[in-house]
């Protein structure tokens, strides 16, 4: 039998489209037996992926997005903590992949997604609809970054600190200045390669035990940089200092410190138009202009 949609619930509307994105991810190869245990108690239908001598991966990934609604503009931040893993009823259909080809698009059934543990976000209504649209473990936080922009300095790196947050009334987001995590990725001088990842599938669980697929589009290939060699393991940094909360417990049970990330992969929207500088006129009063 066929099974049914999820359904979508007002007010929301799908597919959502992203007005601009701009986003950094972090991979790390990590010991499969602690990845299996938070799968199987957050998504047990789900089984950990297995790559290079069998180890699992696990990814954090911040976005910046924009979306324009029919009364104005949105801005959102989030962070995902996430397992790679697939449906184990159809492991029998999944190719086997290095991390780096896995990284560069390679698995065309998208069944290899990410299953994510948690997601904390910035914005309220954002935070409803991944919970009640993609069953997407998503609470409460916000942001202070330094991004790569066209309207800044030159330069790759990314910085994400995240802070707590709690929802207040009225839906607003009540912000807390106790940090949760830090990342960082020096991506500078380094040659990035085209990936052709997208769609990427994320999973998630709802409260009924269901097991949610949703893809995702981006349409242009992400950026993937290959961090495996010794020389590129201070790239990248990651400090936990909530490590007593969900997600700071999770990470130090998969991420031992100084496990060097493997990758990194980043997106950012074109940009659409461009102010360019002024220039001085002559004008009929005779005013000089030097």
């Amino acid at each position: 039998m066929p099974l049914s949609l999820p359904p979508v619930p007002e007010p929301f509307q799908l597919p959502f489209h992203y007005g601009a994105l701009h986003q950094v991810g972090i991979d790390w190869l990590v010991d499969p037996g602690p990845a299996r245990e938070l799968l199987a108690k957050h998504h047990p239908d789900l089984s950990a992926a297995a790559f290079e001598d069998g180890r699992a991966l696990v990814s954090l990934n911040y976005q910046l997005y924009f979306a324009q609604y029919p009364f104005g503009g949105g801005i959102t931040q989030e962070i995902e903590f996430s397992v790679i893993a697939f449906p184990t009823d159809e492991g029998d259909r999944l190719p086997r992949l290095t991390y780096a080809q896995y990284a560069q698009g390679w698995d065309q059934t998208k069944l290899l997604g990410i299953a994510r543990v948690h997601v904390v976000c910035d914005n309220p209504f954002a935070i409803r609809a991944g919970q009640e649209l993609y069953a997407e473990p998503k609470h409460p936080g916000w942001f202070e970054v330094g991004l790569p922009s066209l309207n800044g300095p030159a330069g790759e790196t990314w910085t994400v600190r995240c802070r707590a947050a709690t929802i207040g009334p009225d839906d607003t987001l009540e912000k807390s200045p106790d940090p949760l995590l830090d990342i960082t990725a020096e991506l500078d001088g380094l040659t990035a390669v085209a990936a052709n990842s997208a769609p990427i599938t994320g999973y998630g669980t709802d409260a009924e035990g269901r097991l949610l697929a949703g893809p995702m589009n981006v349409y242009q290939p992400y950026r993937w940089y290959d961090l495996a060699a010794p020389e590129h393991s201070g790239r990248t940094r990651l400090a936990v200092h909530a490590p007593g909360d969900g997600l700071g417990h999770d990470i130090r049970a998969l991420l031992a410190d100084g496990t060097p990330a493997v990758g990194a992969w980043t997106y950012q929207s074109p940009p659409v138009a461009a102010h360019n500088r002024p220039y001085y006129l002559r004008t009929s009063t005779g005013t000089s202009v030097t």
